[in-house]
């Protein structure tokens, strides 16, 4: 599944706004609603698959369901 699926299928009630920033060397970083969720210039690796999940759902806190549950 891609990043920005992942993200939309489980919090798209919450995101206002999605940005998947490319660059040179790889540069490979994730920000939602302003927010930096995930680095790959600084961990020098691609996410795992549901860590951005994780991560998001850990900013928007527990009460804050996942989509469609």
């Amino acid at each position: 599944m891609s990043a920005t699926s992942e993200l939309l299928d489980g919090y798209q009630h919450v995101i206002s706004g999605l940005t998947l920033i490319t660059g040179s060397k790889g540069v490979f970083d994730v920000a939602v609603n302003g927010e930096l969720i995930f680095s790959k210039h600084e961990t020098h690796r691609y996410p795992e698959e549901g860590e951005l999940l994780e991560s998001l759902a850990n900013i928007v806190g527990p009460d804050v369901a996942r989509y469609g549950t």
